[in-house]
């Protein structure tokens, strides 16, 4: 069995056992995103709090509002 199927079962095992489908789902949705954010950090893909600021600020800016 692969890595992943084996992490994903180990993840649902690990769940309540009155858990729903929507409960896995989100559960797997959720550590799925987590491991994609540390591969982004850790490969340099991210932007500062202070960038990000900036990027909202010109966000609003565009929109017209504040």
């Amino acid at each position: 069995m692969s890595e992943v199927k084996d992490h994903v079962i180990r993840l649902i095992r690990d769940l309540p056992e009155d858990c729903s489908l929507k409960d896995i789902l989100q559960e797997v949705a959720t550590v799925a995103l987590v491991e994609r954010g540390l591969a982004d950090s850790e490969a340099g893909r991210f932007i500062s709090h202070e960038a990000m600021g900036r990027e909202i600020e010109s966000w609003r800016k565009q929109s017209g509002s504040r």
